[in-house]
This record gives structure tokens, C-alpha cells and sequence, in this order.
């Protein structure tokens, strides 16, 4: 399996509904290193799995409407805890949406999987990680 990934930032703030969060379920904010791994069984004719700069930007424009919002304002997160977990499935879905509108530099339908990992800190981190299809 060959695979390219790309990395960017977010900074948001949110809060938690439920005891299990603790102090967390008080406003608070995250800063997140956002890997975002794209996988092929095999390279394209150009020798690539998708184009590197392509896929910076389509992250870019995934994470531009999180970046520097408070999450619990957002309609489409409203009554959603956005955990970490939860936040590297949205970002997937957006990317998968990019890859299969082939905005990648290469037709979608010749991918395999996204993966979307999120950096908390330096000693966690969450992914999530799926077929495009």
C-alpha cells in the first residue's frame, strides 16, 4: 500500500455534555495537528498516489470553517459533543467527498482509504480511517 500524507492546524474551542469529561464539560480550547494520510494499492501513471499540493489545499478548505470557531456555535455540531474521535470523522468525510469529485489529481475511484489523525499533544492523538467509497 503506497501512501502520501499532508499535515495543518486547527485551533477551536468547545465543550462536553456528560460527567465522564469532567472538567472538559466547561468551555475550553484545543489547538490540533490535523494528519490527513490518503492510500492507493498502487501508484498512477505519473508515479504518484495523489498530488501533495492538491491535497494541502483540500485540507486547508476542510479545516478553514473549524479553524478558530467556538464547535458549540456551529448548527451542524449543535447537540454533537466534538470530541476528538468525532472531529477526525467529519474531516474524513470531507476529504472523501474531495476524493471522490477527484480533486486529488487523480480519479477517487482509484483510491483506497483516508486516514484523519488528530494531534491533542504531544501524548494523544486520535484517527479515524476508511475506504472512500
Amino acid at each position: 500500500m503506497h501512501a502520501v500524507e499532508v499535515r495543518d492546524h486547527i485551533m477551536i474551542a468547545h465543550s462536553f455534555s456528560g460527567e465522564v469529561f469532567g472538567p472538559a464539560q466547561k468551555l475550553h480550547g484545543a489547538t490540533f495537528v490535523v494528519d490527513a494520510a490518503f492510500f492507493a494499492q498502487s501508484l498512477d501513471a505519473n508515479g504518484i498516489v495523489i498530488d501533495i499540493g492538491r491535497a494541502h489545499e483540500v485540507l486547508k478548505e476542510v479545516l478553514t470553517p473549524l479553524n478558530f470557531q467556538n464547535l458549540d456555535e456551529l448548527p451542524e455540531f449543535a447537540g454533537k459533543n466534538t470530541t476528538t474521535e468525532f472531529l477526525t470523522r467529519h474531516i474524513h468525510d470531507r476529504l472523501a467527498e474531495a476524493a471522490r469529485a477527484d480533486r486529488l489529481g487523480r480519479p477517487g475511484s482509484e483510491l483506497h482509504s483516508i486516514r484523519v489523525s488528530l494531534h491533542e499533544s504531544h501524548v494523544a492523538r486520535a484517527w479515524y480511517e476508511a475506504p472512500i467509497a
